[in-house]
């Protein structure tokens, strides 16, 4: 059980504050690389931007060796429609997403990252499946790529537990015409891994009740055999009201802990390999630093702690506290 260490204020005391919690209320945790990557310092072999290697360093000197690590990185966009941008905010020019280049380049900033943070649990990918639901015409071209940077960590690090992340959500309800093609090709791609690696946001789909929640569960064991580990995941403690994306969600400190706890007896009963809860504490302070272009996205997640955004504990809180305990 554990947390990303995605922090709840812009200031040097709200990071340490949150690597002091999730070091001390789990026993793994999380580092989601998805800024952006340096390709073209890659793709010439030049040095890293200063400020890039400076906030990775940063990250590493925080390794809690106490823990077990999952480094999860992202190789495509926020939008999950196209490569991750370099940091101009512009992806790299390719022909076809499995270019020598762009592999060759990947593979170099993953093995970086792997030097660096020295995980258990590797993502190589996150959110897959929505790549293939937004771009189906790169997919082929997409999992060739990934493919090959897979083949290559594999041989130089096999004590790494591997995968690329997917979402439940869009696995087990998608609004495309193809839906059916897309879970096929979907469970296909979980299947090659080292363990399904699931992201899961249930209210993105308006799950709000237990047995809602566990539906999708249910999906999910009838899809694979392989051992599951959630990367991340979280619900709502509060409504949602975002006027720009018009989204309107009811939720509830109750209904988050509802969740949790589904989320925690499946873990049991099928012998998860761990849980990521997303962000310890709702991360108010920082979301009002946000540019107003990403205001309305970060709202989405910025109520879904298991603390207040005045660090109180939630119900949710609590149980996990409980659960923790007895492991």
């Amino acid at each position: 059980m554990g947390f990303t260490t995605w922090p709840y204020g812009p200031e040097p005391n709200d990071v340490a504050s949150t690597y002091n919690y999730v070091k001390t209320n789990g026993d793994i945790y999380a580092e989601h690389i998805d800024d952006y990557i340096p390709w073209n310092h890659w793709i010439n072999g030049e040095p890293l931007p200063e400020e890039y290697s400076a906030n990775i360093a940063g990250k590493i000197a925080q390794r809690s060796f106490d823990q077990e690590l999952l480094l999860s990185v992202s190789f495509l966009n926020n939008a999950r429609n196209g490569i991750k941008e370099d940091l101009t905010g512009n992806p790299p020019i390719y022909e076809k997403l499995n270019d020598e280049v762009i592999v060759d380049a990947y593979t170099n900033h993953i093995i970086y990252l792997i030097e660096g943070f020295q995980p258990q649990y590797l993502v190589l990918s996150i959110e897959s499946n929505d790549f293939l639901i937004n771009n189906p015409e790169e997919w082929e071209d997409y999992r060739l790529a990934m493919t090959n940077v897979r083949t290559t960590i594999k041989a130089l690090y096999p004590h790494i537990m591997t995968s690329e992340s997917v979402t439940l959500h869009n696995w087990y309800e998608n609004d495309s015409d193809n839906a059916t093609e897309i879970t096929k090709e979907t469970d296909e791609l979980v299947n090659e891994m080292d363990f399904a690696a699931i992201s899961f946001y249930p209210f993105f789909k308006g799950l709000n009740k237990r047995k809602e929640f566990q539906k999708a569960f249910d999906f999910l064991h009838d899809h694979t055999q392989l051992p599951i580990a959630f990367v991340e995941t979280s619900h709502l403690a509060n409504d949602l009201n975002v006027e720009g994306l018009n989204l309107h969600i009811k939720s509830s400190e109750k209904e988050q802990e509802e969740y949790l706890s589904t989320l925690l007896i499946n873990a049991h009963n099928h012998d998860y390999k761990f849980i990521i809860w997303w962000a310890h504490r709702d991360f108010d302070a920082l979301w009002e630093t946000f540019p107003v272009s990403l205001k309305d996205l970060g709202k989405i997640w910025r109520d879904t702690g298991i603390l207040d955004e005045n660090g109180e504990n939630r119900k949710a809180a609590k149980l996990w506290t409980e659960i923790l305990d007895r492991n």
